[in-house]
């Protein structure tokens, strides 16, 4: 089911479809692990919920919400996503989520990260990509430092995951600050 949109050595990424939507894709929503740093697995996710969103995504012209696919197996691997598109700000909010755990810590999301912010910055216009992340949460602020972010600020304790709050630190790039880290990889 290879319907590439964006590709990269390792992986491609694709829209998200209905064939996704299965007890795998359920799974990491649901899964405490898989979503220690995110909002998913607060509330229950269900099939028909998921339903929404895949059509929400497709149709949604403020957000570009792809799978990201192993080119190995062609297995649907997680998500990634442009969200809050904000067409006069130019800027887009940046988030990832690899579900198979076979995966993690194998350099995809650094790939599929790197095919999605150009994306970002040369097709879709934008001038800045940001996110914002738990301080808890080291993987995602090596990636986003990885993806040429800054470190912009920290909003005290605007997190409550697990019993606690946790502060959210938040990242940004450029458009300018991504083309020369991208002539940079370059060389």
């Amino acid at each position: 089911m290879n319907r590439e949109f964006l590709g990269a050595e390792n992986v491609y990424l694709r829209p998200l479809c209905e064939e996704d939507i299965g007890p795998r894709y359920l799974g990491w929503l649901n899964d405490d692990e898989v979503c220690r740093y995110n909002s998913h697995a607060i509330f229950p996710n269900t099939d028909s919920r998921m339903r929404e969103y895949v059509k929400w995504a497709q149709e949604t012209r403020d957000a570009v919400v792809l799978a990201i696919v192993s080119r190995a197996d062609d297995l649907h691997i997680g998500n990634i996503a442009l969200l809050d598109i904000d067409w006069i700000a130019r800027s887009a909010n940046f988030a990832i989520l690899v579900g198979e755990r076979d995966y993690w810590k194998r350099g995809v999301g650094a790939e599929a990260g790197l095919v999605l912010v150009r994306y970002a910055f040369e097709r879709l216009n934008l001038n800045r990509v940001y996110c914002g992340t738990s301080a808890d949460n080291m993987g995602m602020q090596r990636l986003a430092v990885r993806l040429g972010m800054q470190q912009e600020g920290v909003r005290r304790e605007a997190i409550y995951k697990h019993g606690r709050y946790v502060d959210l630190v938040e990242f940004g790039v450029l458009r300018q600050e991504f083309e020369k880290l991208s002539q940079d990889l370059a060389r």
